[in-house]
């Protein structure tokens, strides 16, 4: 959520930052400026008719000491109550159009974001080893159904598409990956944690999931008021392990909190018409390791880079060639201030496929989630929260199938992935896939 202070003392600057983004939401801005100005319009006369009303009680003390008839004066009292009441009602109504439309902004892009509207506009920051030299290389679909390690049929009968059923050294396989991934993290210092799958409504919108993709998300239990889901299957690990600390006051020394968790993920996926839907490269369930840092304002975007290196680290170790890309401010999501995404080459599809995006949110997230922490001269303040993929599942999956294939069919594993796998290749169809 946006500082209402920012936005009250210069209007026009955010919106110029907005529109950057593309898109009409900053034109909410000065419905924003409207609600604020009448809240606080509100707020002021009700505060002055308090003072009046506090005054004239004294004199009505004053005048029945002297036996003196207060009626008339009473009636002012009354009507100074009923007025009151109006401007509380005014200035609730303000307040509350003017939180759903803070929900609804998005967060300022960082002025370092390369401008632009779409994906051609994002420069490739490094990259890190070189394409395999793979003649007819086949894809993951192809190499995982000779193999035996997915079983896409089977998903389909349990759960439609859009799911896989892992399965022998394919299931191994994932479970030695998902291992690798936590290990990996552990020894950048993060602390690992087992958080709920299933997440109450505020804690989506503390980390900026709504109200913007709710038709994205698996929810249940509706409310019987207004119909909204009150409770989601979690889309990523972000919302479980940002909201521990929601509704939350840090200490300085706590700074920076590093923390790692797996979990499943669960998306509908309902805007991904179109897209590349192939095996499993968009699923509506799918594991992933996930980093989160709070951490001090003054270092977000120092901490941004070495979040980065964290998830690179994993790719690194894996020996898999990738890019890593930074997004300009049409692509940058809805909560983030500056992005970058990993993407790991995929030989059998002939592109990168994005298996990270590490991010810094600046204090959008903590303010929405109300999460501070007092400086040493005793002053609350607002973190800076970051997260990123390290990494998602399913394509870093794909990838080293497509990046480790041999001549003759067979899947070379990675030697850092070897003393979790148990062997140094998968050689031929595993009886467990058929």
């Amino acid at each position: 959520m946006l500082d209402i202070r920012v936005i009250r003392d210069n209007p026009t600057a955010v919106q110029d930052r907005l529109k950057t983004r593309g898109g009409e939401h900053w034109q909410l801005v000065a419905e924003v400026v409207a609600c604020d100005e009448s809240r606080r319009s509100a707020e002021t006369a009700k505060q002055q008719l308090q003072n009046s009303r506090k005054s004239i009680s004294k004199e009505i003390g004053a005048l029945k000491a002297k036996g003196a008839d207060t009626s008339a004066i009473e009636a002012q009292v009354r009507a100074i109550n009923e007025q009151i009441t109006t401007l509380d009602a005014e200035a609730e109504a303000a307040s509350v159009r003017q939180t759903g439309l803070l929900l609804n902004l998005p967060n300022l892009p960082h002025a370092a974001c390369p401008l632009g509207t779409d994906e051609s506009a994002n420069p490739v920051v490094r990259e890190w080893g070189t394409q395999p030299a793979i003649d007819h290389p086949q894809d993951h679909v192809e190499l995982a159904t000779a193999l035996g390690l997915i079983d896409w049929d089977a998903a389909i009968r349990i759960a439609g598409a859009g799911f896989a059923v892992y399965r022998g050294s394919g299931a191994r396989l994932e479970r030695a990956l998902l291992n690798f991934l936590l290990d990996t993290q552990l020894a950048n210092g993060y602390e690992e944690v087992n958080v709920p799958h299933l997440v109450k409504r505020e804690c989506m919108e503390g980390t900026g999931q709504l109200p913007k993709f709710e038709a994205d998300m698996y929810g249940t239990e509706p409310a019987v008021s207004d119909g909204r889901n009150t409770l989601f299957l979690a889309p990523t690990a972000e919302v479980p392990v940002t909201n521990l600390y929601r509704d939350t006051l840090l200490t300085e020394a706590a700074l920076p909190v590093k923390l790692v968790a797996y979990t499943p993920c669960f998306r509908r996926e309902a805007g991904a018409a179109g897209r590349d839907n192939k095996g499993i490269i968009r699923m509506h369930q799918f594991d992933k390791v996930e980093l989160v840092q709070i951490v001090h304002p003054d270092t977000g975007l120092e901490v941004l880079e070495q979040l980065t290196g964290h998830a690179e680290s994993i790719l690194r170790n894996l020996g898999l060639h990738y890019r890593v890309i930074e997004l300009c401010t049409g692509e940058v999501g809805q909560s983030a201030a500056k992005t970058y995404d990993l993407e790991v080459w995929a030989p059998g599809h002939g592109k990168y496929l994005e298996v990270s995006s590490c991010s810094c949110f600046g204090d959008y997230q903590a303010r929405r989630m109300k999460l501070r922490f007092k400086d040493r001269a005793g002053k609350n303040r607002f973190p800076h929260t970051l997260n990123g993929s390290g990494t998602a599942l399913p394509r870093l999956y794909a990838a080293l199938l497509e990046q480790c294939q041999q001549p003759d069919g067979s899947i070379r594993i990675p030697e850092a992935l070897v003393p979790y796998f148990g062997a140094t290749s998968i050689t031929v169809p595993d009886p467990g896939g058929k």
